[in-house]
């Protein structure tokens, strides 16, 4: 896993860490896999829930693709103060590297809509698995 990418908006801080996915990986097929693995923190002294997500992700060709959808990996989350929540996922992408960020969409329970952004976070086959392929 690589260092964390930190941001904090609206009381509710972002840790995300990045790892390149050897085995399902196809480099011929120009097909790379990236995990990534998000830690949410209410660092605020209010209840909110995650409702859903909104990605950018870029490859090194500087193609942008939109992803949005309802909460993280099937689960909307409530956070009480101080509470955490995290999931991982995974990014396939057609580069070697490539970037992603974004923001979630929440709520919270006086009924007020807020979103919180993700810092920019970024994805690259490390230099051990180059001569692999």
């Amino acid at each position: 896993m690589s260092e964390a990418y930190i941001s904090i908006s609206h009381n509710f801080k972002i840790e995300v860490k990045t790892d390149f996915d050897f085995d399902q990986s196809s480099p011929l097929n120009f097909q790379y896999l990236f995990r990534f693995t998000i830690l949410i923190t209410n660092m605020g002294d209010v209840s909110a829930q995650l409702l859903s997500r909104h990605w950018n992700i870029k490859d090194a060709k500087n193609e942008i693709k939109l992803v949005e959808g309802s909460g993280v990996i099937g689960q909307q989350p409530h956070f009480q103060p101080g509470e955490a929540f995290e999931y991982s996922s995974f990014c396939p992408l057609p580069t070697m590297t490539g970037e992603m960020w974004g923001h979630f969409n929440m709520i919270n329970n006086y009924g007020q809509s807020f979103k919180i952004d993700t810092p920019v976070f970024k994805f690259s086959v490390p230099k051990e698995f180059i001569d692999s392929y």
